[in-house]
Parts: C-alpha cells; sequence; structure tokens
C-alpha cells in the first residue's frame, strides 16, 4: 500500500483548475506547506477544465444575456455586475502570476476576442437596448456598444447577416475587451508551477473514501487506477475539487453539510468548425437569447475558441443526458448518489421544474438537422458539412433546500465546507472556471478565518482590488481594468 506517515497540509482531490487554482494561492501564502494534488486520470484537466468541454468564454457577464433579466421592464444588472467583479479578480491573480514570471507567455492561456450579444424580433431588440443603456456607464463594462444596423453587425461578426431577411429587426451589443480562455492550458501551467516549487502531483489515483479520524486529520483512501494498488495518506486540510465527483466524495467524509444536496447530471454538445476560411470570417463570442422555457445554461453561443494557437468556431449547447456525473465517470453516478436526506429535494426539485424536464426531452430528440437549423438562426448560410458535433463535459446541476425548506434548483457554483474548515468542496458549474480565483478566496475565508489578516498583505498584492469592489470604484475599476488588460495582452 502507498502512504505516508506524516501528515500532508493539503490533499487537493482532483486536477482541475479549482485545485490548481487553491493550490496555488496557498502556496504563495504559505510557501512551507505540503501539498498533494490527487488526480483520476493520467493527465490533469482532461474533464471539466479541458478546452473542449467549456464555453472557455471567460464569464465576465459582458454578453451573456442571462445574466441581466428583464423585471417589471426594468434590466437587473445585479448579477451581471457580480459575476464580472469575480472574473476581474481572477484578471488580477493571473496578471500578478504572469507579472511574477509564475505563468507563462499570456497567449498560452488567454487570447483577446470581443464578446457580443445578438438579438431578433422587436421584443428582443427593445431588450437589448434597454440593457445597453443599463450598462453602459458602468465601470466594469467600458465601451460597451449597441447597434441595430446590419451593416455595423456585418463588420463586427460577418458570418450572422448573410443570407437574413431584411425586413427581421436585430440588433447587437459589443465590448472588444472581452476574452477566450484555455483553461486546460491555464490549469496545467498552474500545476506545473505547483510541482516545481514543492508540491507533488499524483495521476491515476482514485479517492475512494474520506474518514475524519481523532485528532482532527482526515484520512484519505483509494486505489491506483491502473493494478488497484491502494494508497493512503493523512491530511490536514482537504479540498475536493472534483468536478461531478465531488458530490459523491463530500457524502462519504460524512458531513452534515453536505445533506439535504442532490445532483443531476447534464451533458452538453457542441457543432465545431476548424475550416479556416469560416474561422477567419467569424472573430468573437456571440450569445443570445436562450429560448422560453430553457435553463440558464443552455443561452446559444457562437464563439471563436483558440487552442493550442489554432483557432476554431463553436455553436451550441445542445443539451445531452447521461446518468454519469463525469464523462470518465460510471453509469451508476445518479443512482449511487441517493441518500434518505436528498431524496426528497431531488423529487421536490423535479416536480417544480417540470419545464426544464421537458425542455430536456425535446432536446434529446433533436435531429442533426434539427440542431443545424439552430445554427442557421445565428449563421443563416452555414453548411451542415463544415460543421461536426463534439461532446462537451458533464455538469452535475445542485439540488437542495431552499431558505423556506422548499426543494430548488440551483444554478451556479457553491462552496460546502464543514463546520470545523478542515475540509471543503466545489458543487456545480457555470460560471464556474471564471470565477475560480474569487471562489477559492472564499475557500479560504472559510476553511482559515484565523489567518486571513496574516495573509492580507499578500492577497491585496496579488489581487489589489482584494477586499474592495471595484463597480464602487470608477477610478480604481479603470485603472486595474488596463493594467491587467497589457498585461495579458488584451484590448481594454
Amino acid at each position: 500500500m502507498e502512504g505516508v506517515s506524516e501528515p500532508v497540509d493539503v490533499v487537493l482531490i482532483g486536477g482541475g483548475v479549482m485545485s490548481a487554482t487553491l493550490g496555488s494561492l496557498l502556496q504563495q501564502l504559505e510557501p512551507e506547506w505540503s501539498i498533494t494534488i490527487l488526480e483520476a486520470l493520467p493527465e490533469v484537466a482532461q474533464e471539466s477544465s479541458n478546452p473542449w468541454n467549456n464555453a472557455g468564454t471567460g464569464h465576465s457577464a459582458l454578453c451573456e444575456l442571462n445574466y441581466t433579466p428583464e423585471k417589471n421592464g426594468q434590466i437587473d444588472i445585479t448579477q451581471a455586475v457580480k459575476v464580472n467583479e469575480q472574473f476581474q479578480v481572477s484578471r488580477q491573480y493571473w496578471s500578478y502570476l504572469v507579472s511574477e514570471g509564475l505563468l507563462p507567455e499570456p497567449t498560452k492561456f488567454i487570447n483577446p476576442v470581443p464578446h457580443l450579444s445578438f438579438v431578433w424580433g422587436e421584443s428582443n431588440v427593445e431588450y437589448l437596448r434597454k440593457r445597453y443603456e443599463a450598462l453602459k456607464d458602468h465601470p466594469l463594462f467600458p465601451g460597451l456598444e449597441f447597434t441595430e444596423d446590419a451593416r455595423v453587425i456585418r463588420e463586427w461578426a460577418p458570418l450572422l447577416i448573410p443570407g437574413r431577411k431584411k425586413s427581421q429587426p436585430i440588433a447587437a451589443t459589443r465590448i472588444v475587451g472581452g476574452s477566450d480562455v484555455d483553461f486546460g492550458a491555464l490549469t496545467k501551467n498552474l500545476i506545473d508551477g505547483l510541482v516545481s516549487r514543492g508540491a507533488e502531483l499524483r495521476v491515476e489515483r482514485r479517492v475512494t473514501g474520506l474518514k475524519r479520524l481523532k485528532d482532527g486529520t482526515w484520512r484519505v483512501r483509494g486505489r491506483h487506477v491502473v493494478g488497484g494498488t491502494p494508497f493512503e495518506l493523512t491530511a490536514r486540510f482537504v479540498f475536493v475539487g472534483a468536478g461531478g465527483a465531488a458530490l459523491h466524495l463530500l457524502q462519504k467524509s460524512g458531513i452534515r453539510e453536505i445533506r439535504g444536496y442532490g445532483g443531476f447530471p447534464i451533458s452538453g454538445q457542441f457543432l465545431r468548425t476548424d475550416n479556416p476560411e469560416i474561422v477567419a470570417r467569424h472573430q468573437g463570442k456571440v450569445y443570445g437569447k436562450a429560448s422560453v422555457g430553457a435553463p440558464p445554461m443552455s443561452v446559444p453561443h457562437l464563439d471563436t475558441r483558440v487552442v493550442d494557437g489554432q483557432a476554431s468556431l463553436l455553436f451550441g449547447p445542445y443539451a445531452g443526458w447521461t446518468p454519469k456525473f463525469l464523462k470518465t465517470g460510471s453509469w451508476f453516478d445518479l443512482f449511487a448518489s441517493i441518500r434518505w436526506h436528498n431524496l426528497g429535494t431531488m423529487i421536490g426539485a423535479g416536480l417544480k421544474n417540470l419545464d426544464l424536464v421537458w425542455y430536456l426531452v425535446t432536446e434529446l430528440l433533436a435531429t442533426r438537422t434539427k440542431q443545424h437549423e439552430v445554427l442557421q438562426q445565428f449563421a443563416p448560410k452555414a453548411e451542415q458539412g463544415d460543421w461536426y458535433r463534439i461532446t462537451a463535459g458533464q455538469r452535475v446541476q445542485i439540488m437542495k433546500k431552499g431558505p423556506d425548506g422548499k426543494a430548488v434548483i440551483q444554478f451556479g457554483t457553491e462552496v460546502v465546507a464543514g463546520g470545523d474548515g478542515t475540509i471543503a468542496g466545489l458543487l456545480g458549474a457555470s460560471p464556474g472556471a471564471s470565477t475560480a480565483v474569487p471562489i477559492m478566496l472564499d475557500v479560504l475565508a472559510t476553511c482559515f478565518p484565523q489567518r486571513l489578516a496574516a495573509w492580507e498583505p499578500q492577497l491585496t498584492r496579488m489581487i489589489p482590488s482584494y477586499g474592495t469592489k471595484l463597480s464602487d470604484a470608477p477610478k480604481a475599476a479603470a485603472k486595474e481594468l488596463a493594467s491587467t488588460a497589457k498585461t495579458l495582452g488584451l484590448a481594454v
């Protein structure tokens, strides 16, 4: 049996962007701490952090219309501002790491790509105009442009206009300061840095058990994927950043905080083209409005993706389904997650959201021709033969009890931590990776409150806006946006 006699200070379960980010932060704050990363696959960043398993938008609410709902005729920008704030925190930390030589040339993981919103139909055009008016003077949305002119839209995104009826009302907004992020490359670089500075990476190690010991440490047990050799180690702090597998592992830990949580897996598919002539005609991430009854994660978008220096176009997502919690997971994942304490939550959430169930069924029944027709709503002259279908990552939608005790579906991510702060895990999906840094700062605040005061000077050096809100300080926001854009090679 593999093992260590002395407890490891930190064990990170899962080799994705969340574990990589938390490990990087802790190594900067406590360089003497020992860190071990356990990954079940032969390489890190192969599930949700893989660039082809996520949208890579660098979610900052510049174009995602689901973050700005219309309520009683008014546009609510609260969520958009929150998500943008979070992404700016991530940008600041990445900028710090690049400046310190702890991350490579930024083009290895982030590239400038304009972010656009595009709608059609009179009511949607009016909505987008209201959204533009609500955001155009906000310090986190500088340079937001709006147009209803097809000629201007064609200049911004040429694929959107040819073949479209001239009588159709259309509108678009654009911010040139958007980005495309390869979270796979970012994760690999962060973990390479961790290992070069003393952390240990163990791949093909599947964790099967977590148990709290009498001395307050955690016993982490598992098996080597190849050969089945068991391993065991103890840890003073455990972070479960295992994507869809996090729910199972937190359940196995026995912490009471996970009681009542359930998960429902959703997979996604995209249409992709690598045709250089088509790719050259579209430079941007263009988001539309989700269809009526569709969940926020289903917002259609036509994206420029830059992976390993090669540009492609992606359109989707189209919903898919398997009972697996990971692409490489088990067909029994969903059923194995059911407990007496979450069964009622899962049933209640399903009954309250029958429209989402129906949406999923209709998506699963959609033909290849039907999927192509959806693409043609964005790019009317798109030829089916130029695009092929890829399967993106698995997402596990959170179901839990709300403040009123009734079952709700949680759209987003959520940190679940043990009461004593020795274990924490992350559940949920979008905007996930884009907001990894602020989410991991929440983990630090929740699990290490007694150390925050000592860490604050270093945290402020790494993240200048730490402890404040850029949206409350226009001058500081302009300065930080310009500074990080310069360091990361992005447009202002």
